[in-house]
């Protein structure tokens, strides 16, 4: 819970993003890519966010299956 607010007010703005990358069958997958198979980087600060294809968003890794794009967020543009 601390991490979260330092992270809050100093952290990462998380506004540039890699292009979304697909975890092959049979590679380990970290946890952003365990809920769709696709992720996308921080091209900031290297943190992994979860992305749907369907929607091109990002999504959370609580969300799982129809939930999925009921509350995914824009993927901000990289510069």
């Amino acid at each position: 819970m601390i991490k979260d607010v330092l992270e809050i007010m100093f952290g990462c703005s998380h506004k540039h993003y890699s292009f979304p990358m697909t975890a092959k069958p049979g590679q380990r997958r970290s946890e952003a890519a365990s809920v769709t198979g696709t992720y996308v980087v921080c091209l900031d600060c290297g943190k992994e966010f979860a992305y749907d294809w369907q929607t091109m968003k990002l999504v959370s890794a609580r969300q799982k299956g129809s939930e999925l794009s009921e509350a995914s967020e824009p993927l901000a543009k990289s510069a």
